[in-house]
């Protein structure tokens, strides 16, 4: 799971100066949609909970399992509203937002609104949610996805939410959610362009700058420009927030920490990976283990023979590729 020299910090003493990273908008305490805000927060913490998916996926491919990313990842987003929706008695206590509902909208920003209709001059939005699925189990081992609103058609209160998810039986079951990433959108924009600008690794002599569309405002029409445009972008990383050192890292490493059926997500991610790019069973076999007494050189004797007991259990469990 390494990513492209363009997705990297630059260490080195030639990296341009800037100002310090953004850090998160400080929202109005008197704005009730503030109160909203945090209360949803809290509710989308807890979405494992409330995440209900009937269907039983089975007859999938070990290697093939990154499809489901592709396949499932627009019903993911579609359950994690209705879950929204059911739980309006935790995010909405006191009945101050009576009317309003979350709605997913295609092809525009933010993917999810929470609104209400009947306005004579449209719908009464109060706030937005980018909202992005991603599976444990897909090629890239992190989230895939590209965002490059420009930070102006964030509105304050807009958050950029990431569902990781995983089915229950890792081959075949329901999918379950875990813990989301959940930020506010205009800072995860600000923090990408801040990265691009000052603290990406570049070529030397590389533009660095980055070209906001005018007059961009928060929930904007379907055909009005918001994405931001990098001067250059030779490795095509631009708005792959994943790659943005310092946004996502730690989210990352704790979903990979998760286990099922006792084994780390990580480790059944480096087993399907292998068996992906090797057809010999037994080669892979030798690569894994070779690869986690590496990894695990620094560990005691204890997690050692752990970890390699980990890796013959993968290997009863799906057999040869």
């Amino acid at each position: 799971m390494t990513a492209s020299t363009d997705g990297l910090f630059d260490a080195s003493p030639d990296a341009p100066l800037g100002p310090p990273a953004p850090a998160e908008p400080a929202l109005d305490p008197d704005d009730p949609r503030t109160t909203l805000q945090q209360r949803l927060r809290v509710v989308l913490a807890g979405l494992a909970a409330y995440f209900e998916f009937h269907n039983h996926i089975a007859g999938v491919n070990a290697t093939d399992l990154h499809s489901l990313n592709t396949l499932l990842g627009t019903s993911i987003e579609g359950q994690v509203v209705a879950a929204l929706n059911q739980q309006r008695a935790l995010w909405d206590p006191d009945d101050a937002w009576l009317g309003y509902t979350f709605e997913r909208q295609s092809q525009r920003f933010p993917d999810v609104r929470l609104l209400r209709k009947g306005s004579p001059g449209g719908p009464d939005i109060a706030l937005g949610i980018e909202l992005k699925g991603w599976f444990l189990l897909a090629k890239e081992g992190e989230p895939s996805f590209r965002f490059t609103t420009t930070p102006a058609a964030c509105a304050d209160h807009d958050l950029l939410v990431v569902v990781p998810w995983y089915l229950d039986n890792v081959l075949s079951g329901s999918p379950v959610a875990a813990e989301p990433y959940v930020v506010s959108a205009r800072w995860a924009a600000e923090y990408r362009n801040h990265y691009w600008q000052y603290a990406r690794d570049a070529a030397k002599g590389a533009d660095r700058g980055v070209r906001a569309p005018a007059d961009a405002h928060p929930y904007p029409g379907k055909d009005e420009q918001i994405a931001d445009q990098p001067a250059y972008d030779g490795g095509k990383n631009f708005g792959r927030v994943a790659r943005v050192r310092g946004l996502m890292d730690e989210f990352i490493q704790a979903s990979h920490e998760l286990e099922v059926l006792g084994i780390r997500i990580l480790d059944w991610y480096r087993f399907l990976r292998l068996h992906s790019d090797q057809a010999d069973p037994d080669a892979v076999s030798v690569q894994l283990e070779r690869e986690l007494r590496r990894t695990v050189s620094s560990r005691s004797a204890e997690d050692a023979a752990r970890a390699l007991a980990a890796a013959r259990q993968l290997g009863d469990l799906l057999g040869p590729s």
